[in-house]
């Protein structure tokens, strides 16, 4: 349960930094 929040996290946290590049791309 603890690893798989914890990679749950982190893939919110990398969906979340490339949505802000895209952003800046577009």
């Amino acid at each position: 349960n603890i690893l798989a929040q914890a990679g749950q996290s982190m893939l919110a946290q990398a969906n979340q930094s490339n949505q802000g590049v895209l952003s800046l791309l577009q």
